[in-house]
């Protein structure tokens, strides 16, 4: 997997899988990206407010926000995020919706 530091003036945010560090950066390319997939972004929003969330959402959003993939195939990449639990990927979650309200860049 890759390693990277986040750079907080950009939006990003880290998210831990098997102990490395993966920069997520919701750019505008990546969150329509995302949105074409998932359907609308603030209902998205609002179903993560409100715990209705799925996994595979979370998965989704978090791949199209990948800053890099090397090689990565998404599969592998949602079976790292299940192993790691909801609770070890909630801050990057909160922090990509923090960015989807107020804008991403």
């Amino acid at each position: 997997m890759m390693t990277g530091a986040a750079n907080p003036h950009r939006g990003e945010a880290v998210l831990m899988i098997g102990g490395q560090p993966l920069v997520l950066r919701p750019t505008f390319a990546a969150l329509v990206a995302a949105e074409e997939e998932l359907g609308p972004l603030f209902a998205l929003v609002e179903r993560a407010s409100a715990g209705q969330l799925r996994l595979s959402e979370m998965v989704a959003l978090f791949w199209y926000a990948l800053r890099e993939r090397n090689g990565l195939e998404r599969d592998d990449f949602a079976e790292a995020v299940a192993r790691e639990g909801l609770a070890a990927c909630t801050p990057a979650l909160r922090s990509l919706i923090v960015q989807i309200l107020k804008g991403a860049g």
